[in-house]
């Protein structure tokens, strides 16, 4: 196992750095000039001539005349810098926004909380939901019930996530006045301790909570179900109801223990979805998150604060898949992935 993860750790190395150069190109090829945009304005205050001059000394201290590859190898931390120092990702210097004109750590630190803290409870609720819900679908194969909830994961697996959004903020915003419409805090208030603050932020990522976890019933809900279904209909089953064993014991150790091998990829799949679903529903509530703060580098053309958070999605893309061959062998001792 241990030498396995060392492996696939360097697989993981390779292919971030194949993403980020990729994504560094891609990113450079759009029309636009840091120099320029960090000089705006200076334009009216200065002579064409001194101007000129300026932007020309700007564009060597941003290394901006320097070939792609020597940009993108100061970038990621394996190339000095124009001071002579290496100070680049692998550093943890993830650049400097020039939109909200602070360093990228500080201005995706808070969001990244925010986006982290919802996609928790919701990751919680809709397995919550969907785990009990696909076995109990299985057991009841064709039962009046397991018809009714496959209609309604129909429904939500088909309806596009901003679709939802609207009808819940119809219903809960505007029609009966349950949850707030924006925002991840009550504005003007004054918290009197840290219990306050928490069940307020709460109480406002409630509604968006409840949106992704609905969003997530239909696809999780089937796959879950499917998978019990085929466990259930395999001959050990058969072998263990006629040894006497107890329904529960066979559908929990037995069925659910097989059938949970194939619903891992779609669980960890899924839970790495969310992150870039979130980028609709931040935007659509106001959320100061991970999401919204994308939207708004890519509207701004803030390359540097949309690369950094782009490496974070495929950092986490990464990760999940090593915790999903990791997670096989640990469900299912057949698997070996040491060999």
């Amino acid at each position: 196992m241990t030498r396995y993860i060392l492996k696939r750790i360097g697989y993981m190395i390779i292919v971030f750095l194949i993403v980020s150069f990729l994504m560094y190109s891609l990113y450079n090829l759009i029309p636009s000039d840091p120099a320029r945009a960090e000089m705006e304005g200076l334009k009216k205050s200065l002579k064409p001539a001194e101007y000129e001059a300026q932007y020309r000394q700007l564009r060597q201290e941003m290394g901006l005349d320097d070939s792609l590859i020597v940009r993108y190898l100061r970038w990621i931390g394996l190339w000095k810098d124009v001071k002579g120092e290496f100070n680049g990702l692998l550093e943890g210097n993830m650049g400097y926004s020039r939109f909200f004109k602070v360093n990228v750590v500080d201005a995706i630190r808070e969001p990244m909380k925010n986006t982290i803290f919802i996609n928790i409870f919701s990751t919680i609720a809709a397995l919550g939901i969907t785990i009990p819900l696909g076995i109990y679908c299985a057991v009841h194969k064709n039962s009046k019930f397991d018809q009714s909830v496959q209609v309604v994961t129909i429904l939500g697996y088909s309806i596009p996530i901003y679709i939802i959004v609207l009808i819940f903020m119809f219903f809960f915003c505007v029609l009966w006045r349950v949850f707030p419409i924006q925002g991840i805090k009550t504005p003007g208030i004054t918290y009197a301790n840290n219990w306050e603050a928490f069940v307020d932020k709460l109480y406002h990522i409630a509604l968006p909570v409840i949106v992704m976890t609905f969003s997530a019933l239909g696809g999780m809900t089937r796959y879950v179900r499917s998978s019990m279904i085929e466990a259930l209909s395999m001959d050990y089953i058969r072998t263990a109801r006629a040894k006497g064993l107890k329904e529960k014991v066979v559908i929990y150790s037995h069925a659910w223990r097989n059938a949970l091998l194939p619903v891992i990829t779609s669980i960890i799949g899924w839970f790495l979805g969310i992150f870039s679903g979130s980028v609709v529903i931040e935007n659509s509530f106001s959320l100061s998150g991970m999401g919204k703060l994308y939207w708004q580098g890519l509207n701004n053309l803030d390359f540097e604060l949309v690369l950094a958070i782009q490496m974070f999605y495929t950092v986490v893309s990464l990760l999940g898949a090593l915790l999903i061959d990791i997670s096989y062998g640990l469900v299912d001792p057949r698997v070996r992935i040491d060999k």
